[in-house]
């Protein structure tokens, strides 16, 4: 709109030529808001409100004498209040771009005082101190200008005079000292730690040599394995078919001992144990006839003595079974002779050996005996005695000496 004025944010509206004013000035100030202005009658000015920077040279002389040019940075604007902008209006608003000096020369002189007052280590230490009161200073003046001071930095000293420098000096040196020291244990570390990852170097390039040349060596042994695999694998066979031969052969000769055994050795043992058995009878057998022969012979010269004693005795006698004992002992060799011939082709078992023929013998030779004694027996008998018992008897003699029985009703 043609007479609708609004100021910026950071503007303030200055309106002069009314009559009436709500604040006690020649104008009114309108901030934040817009405002009628009537042409002719009224007339409308703009004061910046934004923040300004005004930079300080300035060569100042210590309480100790000493000249330092100092560089400082102040930080202001004009004030938001009511009576802040009328001031700054009155002072500034035909020259705002002119502020920032007037404000640096302002502050220069009180920087210039403030440092006068201080030694050089103060200033040094204490540049916050500096700030401080060079803004406590130039409060009063800034007020009266309505501006404010945001902030006051001194950011640089320099010394023409070396001064700072001497000053310094022991400190730099000791600095140096402890720095060339600090160097050194740093250099010493270093060459150590140096050492140290040399020799861990060397001992990893030592193992890793260690593990390649195992490597390849274990390569070479596997590969002269390998290369070597078949020729074994052929002498393994080799051997296995050596080993089944060797055992076919075992087994063989285990055969053909047990059939050896069971066809040659046993019939042979066999035959020879039947040859034995067989030699050993005809050899018994043998010794029985020759034992068989001499009991007999001995039996029947015993008999034959025992007869003829009988005989004698009873032709001494007159005894009639002279006649009988006669025959009976004629008759003896040839039933001796009888029993050898039966004994000799006889199929007998002997089991108690010599003993056994002599007994068979003794008894051939006792049955004789009974057939004598038997015939002898019925001669012994008492006088006048007749029965059919004496007379019965084969062979029996009478008392009178005349033989009884059928032979003597025969004659």
């Amino acid at each position: 709109m043609l007479f609708w004025h609004v100021p910026a944010p950071n503007e303030a509206m200055l309106i002069s030529g009314s009559k009436r004013q709500a604040q006690d000035t020649q104008f009114r100030i309108v901030t934040g808001h817009g405002s009628f202005v009537l042409p002719v009658k009224q007339k409308a000015r703009m004061l910046s409100l934004a923040l300004r920077e005004a930079e300080i040279t300035e060569d100042c002389v210590t309480q100790q004498g000493i000249r330092l040019g100092v560089r400082a940075v102040c930080v202001f604007k004009v004030g938001d209040d009511v009576v802040s902008i009328a001031n700054a209006a009155r002072r500034f608003l035909s020259e705002q771009h002119r502020m920032e000096e007037l404000v640096g020369r302002i502050f220069a002189g009180h920087l210039r005082s403030i440092i006068g007052g201080l030694t050089m280590e103060q200033i040094i230490r204490e540049r916050n101190r500096v700030a401080q009161e060079v803004m406590a200073g130039s409060h009063g003046e800034m007020e009266k200008l309505g501006i404010v001071v945001d902030a006051l930095q001194i950011q640089e000293i320099d010394d023409t005079t070396g001064y700072i420098e001497n000053l310094a000096a022991p400190h730099a040196a000791a600095v140096a000292g402890k720095a060339r020291i600090a160097q050194a244990k740093a250099d010493q570390e270093a060459a150590e730690r140096e050492q140290q990852a040399a020799a861990l170097k060397a001992e990893y390039e030592r193992d890793t040599a260690i593990k390649r040349a195992g490597f390849l060596a274990e390569t070479e042994e596997w590969n002269a394995r390998a290369a070597q695999a078949g020729p074994l694998a052929e002498a393994r066979a080799s051997q296995e078919v050596i080993e089944e031969r060797t055992a076919l052969a075992q087994r063989e000769a285990q055969l053909a001992a047990q059939r050896l055994e069971a066809e040659v050795r046993r019939p042979a043992d066999a035959e020879a144990y039947r040859q034995r058995t067989l030699a050993e009878a005809a050899r018994d057998r043998a010794r029985y006839e020759a034992d068989g022969d001499a009991y007999a012979e001995r039996t029947l010269a015993q008999a034959e003595a025992d007869a003829n004693s009988a005989r004698a005795a009873s032709l001494r006698d007159g005894n009639q079974e002279l006649i009988a004992a006669n025959r009976v002992v004629e008759n003896l060799p040839a039933l001796a002779e009888a029993a050898s011939r039966g004994l000799a082709g006889a199929s007998l078992t002997v089991l108690n050996g010599t003993d056994g023929v002599n007994e068979m013998a003794a008894g051939l030779v006792n049955q004789g005996m009974a057939i004598l004694k038997s015939i002898q027996r019925p001669a012994a008998a008492p006088a006048g005695s007749s029965g059919p018992e004496a007379n019965s008897a084969p062979g029996a003699v009478a008392a009178n000496g005349a033989p009884t029985g059928t032979p003597a009703q025969r004659s």
